[in-house]
């Protein structure tokens, strides 16, 4: 982390998991743990149905609310997608986009996210653009590439007064929900590859403004670990983040 440039961010994506009663009750127990926290934001990026409950849990508190996704189109025949708009509505500060389960099970392309990115960008909020890898990508030595192109394609026309409002988040594929993780150097590495491509699109000022998470598996045991290098500025927390114990550990790593 180096807050001298850029914000250290901590956001739970919870997939499609806690109903609403569910979600009120885990941030109710979240609060009061997190009450003193002081250096890190932290982020609760929830499904569709419990964002309104979400919102009127946290208010008051230090946790904004995001979703997991949202449609580029502002309104339409898309069955089952939300727009911006429906989302501005019930409150949202960040939005996820191009989560790798997104991509792989919903056809998202490097195409929709950067679509995404412009629109919740024009809407207000802070998306959280997610990059990485796969296991053969990794294991043949493409990953800078693949990175590379996943960041400039996502930025595309995005221009440099609003690029500092996106986060990004490295996840490596083979990483999300394995129970695998990237060494806390592989991690750094990926991301200040992220910033060293941001620096050649943007310049150094904006590059090292932008917040960059790293989101392969980061837990309560090695998030310290995980934070504890230079470009690597936060999380996107999966199943950690369902259990209140276990997020505030990885926030209190992140509050040092």
């Amino acid at each position: 982390m180096n807050r001298r440039y850029r914000k250290t961010i901590i956001a739970g994506n919870w997939k499609m998991n806690m109903t609403p009663s569910q979600t009120k009750a885990m941030i109710e127990e979240l609060k009061p743990l997190v009450k003193e926290v002081k250096w890190c934001e932290m982020v609760l990026c929830v499904p569709f149905v419990d964002i309104t409950t979400a919102v009127k849990a946290a208010k008051g508190s230090k946790i904004a609310i995001g979703a997991e996704n949202m449609h580029f189109e502002p309104k339409g025949a898309y069955t089952g997608e939300v727009s911006a708009d429906m989302l501005k509505e019930c409150g949202i500060k960040y939005v996820v986009i191009g989560h790798s389960e997104r991509r792989q099970y919903f056809g998202e392309t490097d195409e929709t996210v950067n679509k995404k990115v412009k629109v919740a960008l024009e809407s207000g909020f802070r998306p959280i653009v997610c990059v990485g890898e796969s296991l053969d990508e990794r294991e043949q030595d493409v990953w800078s590439e693949v990175v590379r192109k996943q960041v400039k394609i996502a930025l595309k026309d995005v221009p440099v007064e609003d690029v500092k409002k996106v986060v990004i988040a490295y996840e490596p594929i083979w990483a999300i929900g394995t129970g695998k993780t990237a060494t806390a150097d592989q991690a750094n590495e990926v991301c200040a590859t992220i910033r060293e491509c941001l620096r050649g699109l943007y310049g150094a000022r904006a590059a090292r403004a932008i917040t960059i998470q790293y989101g392969g598996s980061m837990n309560a045991k090695n998030a310290a670990e995980l934070l504890s290098k230079p470009d690597v500025d936060g999380g996107l927390i999966g199943g950690a983040s369902l259990k209140p114990n276990d997020f505030h550990a990885i926030i209190e790593a992140a509050n040092q």
